[in-house]
C-alpha cells in the first residue's frame, strides 16, 4: 500500500511543496512529477493517480508544485525543479541517489526535458513544449489568447482535447516571459541538448495543440548527440495525460530499464 506525506517543504517560497508517495517495501529509486497547467496554473495533487502508480512500481515519487502565473515566469520554475533535486538527493528518504528520473506533463514535460539535459538523468516527456523560439518566430500574425477550455482545476486529462489550437499555444508560451522577448532562445531547449544529455521517452498527439515540430527538433538533437531516445506519436487530438492509457506500459518499461 502506497503511503503519501503531503505538503513537505523543499524550499522558502510557499509554492516550493511536495507531496512524497512512499512504495510499499525498499524503493528501487525515485521519479520527480512535474505537472501541467500552462506554467499558469495547475497542482500537484493534479497528478495523485501518477504518484500512486510510480509508487506502486517501486519508486519514492515526488509530485511537486512550483511559482505559476505572475511569479513563475522564465526561468523561476526550472530553478524551483533544480531546488527539489538538490533537496531529495540530501533528504532522509531512502533510495538509491544514483536511480533518478524526472517525468513531465505539457509544461511539466518542457521541464522535464530540460532537467535530463542539466543533470543527464531519464526523463518521460508527455505533450512537452519543445518548440519555442521557432515557433514564435513563425507564428508572429497569430495573436495569442489564453482563452480555451478552462478547466485547468479539473482532471488532466481533460484538459484541451480538441486538436490545434495556434492562439492558445502562442498565449500560453508568451505569458512564460512575463513580456519579455530576449529569453525565447535560451528557453529552447533542444539547441542545448549535449552528448551527457538524459536518455528520454518522448510522446505527443499527432493533432493536439503542441506542435509536433518540437518532437522532431528533440529527437534530432538526440540522434545528433549519441543520445538513446523513444518517441511515441498516438493518433487523435488528446494531450499529455489525455492519452496516458496508451502509452502507460511503454513509460513504466522505459523507467524500468533506465531508472
Amino acid at each position: 500500500m502506497v503511503e503519501t506525506v503531503f505538503n513537505v517543504p523543499y524550499g522558502n517560497e510557499p509554492e516550493q511543496i511536495t507531496d512524497v508517495y512512499l512504495p510499499d517495501g525498499p524503493a528501487t529509486g525515485a521519479v520527480i512529477d512535474i505537472h501541467g497547467g500552462g506554467w499558469f496554473r495547475g497542482d500537484k495533487l493534479k497528478d495523485a493517480d501518477l504518484g500512486e502508480i510510480f509508487a506502486e512500481q517501486g519508486y519514492v515519487t515526488f509530485v511537486a508544485n512550483y511559482r505559476i502565473g505572475e511569479r513563475g515566469h522564465y526561468p523561476k520554475p526550472l530553478e524551483d525543479m533544480d531546488l527539489l533535486y538538490e533537496w531529495l538527493k540530501k533528504s532522509d528518504y531512502d533510495f538509491p541517489r544514483e536511480h533518478i528520473a524526472v517525468f513531465g506533463s505539457s509544461v511539466g514535460g518542457n521541464m522535464a526535458g530540460e532537467m535530463a539535459i542539466k543533470y543527464g538523468i531519464p526523463a518521460v516527456s508527455l505533450s512537452g513544449i519543445f518548440d519555442i523560439a521557432n515557433w514564435l518566430n513563425s507564428h508572429q500574425d497569430v495573436k495569442g489568447s489564453m482563452d480555451h477550455i478552462d478547466n485547468f482545476g479539473g482532471a488532466s486529462a481533460d484538459i484541451n482535447q480538441d486538436g490545434a489550437d495556434d492562439p492558445f499555444y502562442k498565449g500560453f508560451v508568451e505569458g512564460y516571459f512575463g513580456g519579455r522577448t530576449d529569453q525565447f532562445e535560451e528557453a529552447t531547449p533542444a539547441p542545448r541538448v549535449t552528448d551527457k544529455t538524459g536518455t528520454m521517452y518522448i510522446g505527443n498527439s499527432l493533432n493536439e495543440f503542441v506542435p509536433n515540430s518540437g518532437v522532431l527538433d528533440m529527437a534530432k538533437a538526440l540522434s545528433d548527440h549519441n543520445v538513446p531516445f523513444t518517441v511515441r506519436f498516438v493518433t487523435g487530438t488528446r494531450h499529455a495525460k489525455g492519452y496516458w492509457p496508451k502509452v502507460q506500459d511503454d513509460v513504466l518499461a522505459f523507467l524500468k530499464r533506465n531508472i
